[in-house]
């Protein structure tokens, strides 16, 4: 376990921190923007979010890259989700799952580029 973290390149850590920032942040913007009453709407900024920071968080003790892609999909369901659950009318929600939605994708496949993309070690 301390192997992973400490091996670990340290954008690779900030970039596991920023998604379980973001993650939390989500599951709170039901109450911050006030469509806590709508149930599919904040149903799914709670669980999205808060899985988001727990597989983040987990990332951080011990490194897998299903950790990413699984952030990686939930962070596009995120995106999707006011469509396809039916809640877009809500403009908060909307654009809080759609914002979120996006920076979570972006910081994962950043860290998989990152993980897939560098040059090999020549040490």
């Amino acid at each position: 376990m301390w192997n992973s973290i400490i091996n670990r390149k340290p954008q690779e850590k900030v970039i596991d921190i920023g998604n379980a920032v973001v993650g939390a942040c989500l599951a709170l913007t039901p109450w911050v923007f006030d469509f806590a009453h709508e149930p599919s709407a904040a149903w799914n900024a709670w669980i999205v979010g808060a899985a988001v920071a727990i597989i983040a968080i987990g990332a951080l003790v011990s490194f897998y890259q299903w950790e990413e892609w699984l952030n990686l999909a939930l962070g596009l369901w995120a995106i999707v989700a006011p469509w396809v659950i039916g809640f877009s009318a809500i403009t908060a929600a909307t654009y809080a799952h759609v914002v979120i939605g996006i920076i979570v994708a972006a910081l994962a496949a950043a860290e998989l580029w990152l993980v897939h993309g560098r040059p090999m070690s020549t040490a």
